[in-house]
């Protein structure tokens, strides 16, 4: 799956844009997906038979009222949570039946994660936190310096780099987290809320800062609140009661 990654390492167009990645194919492909919580006395359908195809280079913007499913199902593209029934395909590969131990092995090297809450990790400086990742990886430390570097000169943090994440602004700090995503060349970026605790101005920096990254190639789906942001995206996929109810192509 990662034939041509050093190849794609030297590009200067970032996440997405490894050699051979095929823009238009299929990279998501749900089929049935249904994930249900159950209780000794009520059992909830989160996620009702899930249809959807991602492709290579999309941004997908996922909306709906709270309740609708929305971050349940960026948990289940993410591995973070398992359907209950149906088919999740990766990149062509089923990934809804993988030991916890593959499951991690797959978020760490082809999904890249960007939440709400940043999700730092206080008592690492700004440099340490982008490369933890790259470490559980066992990548070596030249390696990691080299992508770490070229990730926060993406986001236009690298003067930030030796700060800790307690110095840095709520703008800054998800501008930390979107390096740390980036970092890694995932195939996939998971954006849940993104801009949810910034203030407009930071919040508008941000989405800029998703818009050249999916500009240089990087696949994205976000969940938002935000009409303006969605339609940012060139692509919205409305849930309401854990089902698609609109699929909407912009351009």
């Amino acid at each position: 799956m990662m034939t041509n990654e050093t190849k794609a390492e030297a590009s200067p167009e970032g996440a997405g844009a490894r050699e051979g990645a095929e823009p238009g194919k299929a990279l998501i492909h749900l089929d049935g997906l249904t994930k249900v919580f159950e209780t000794e006395e009520v059992e909830t359908h989160a996620l009702s038979n899930i249809h959807l195809n991602v492709r290579k280079g999309e941004w997908v913007a996922i909306v709906g009222p709270s309740g609708s499913g929305k971050s349940t199902l960026l948990a289940v593209l993410g591995l973070l949570d398992t359907a209950t029934r149906g088919a999740y395909m990766l990149d062509g590969r089923s990934v809804l039946d993988l030991s916890a131990a593959d499951r991690a092995l797959v978020r760490n090297r082809h999904i890249g994660f960007i939440f709400q809450s940043f999700n730092l990790i206080g008592d690492l400086t700004v440099f340490e936190n982008v490369e933890l990742p790259l470490t559980y990886r066992g990548m070596p430390a030249a390696e990691r310096k080299q992508r770490v570097e070229r990730a926060l000169e993406k986001v236009g943090m690298a003067h930030r780099a030796r700060h800790m994440p307690g110095q840095l602004s709520g703008g800054q700090q998800q501008r930390v987290a979107v390096a740390r995503a980036v970092a890694g060349d995932p195939l996939i970026l998971l954006a849940d809320e993104p801009t949810g605790n910034l203030d407009s101005k930071n919040g508008e920096a941000v989405m800029q800062l998703l818009t050249e990254l999916h500009k240089g190639g990087a696949t994205i789906c976000m969940v938002t609140h935000d009409p303006a942001h969605a339609r940012v995206a060139t692509r919205t996929v409305s849930l309401f009661d854990g089902r698609v109810v609109q699929d909407e192509q912009r351009r």
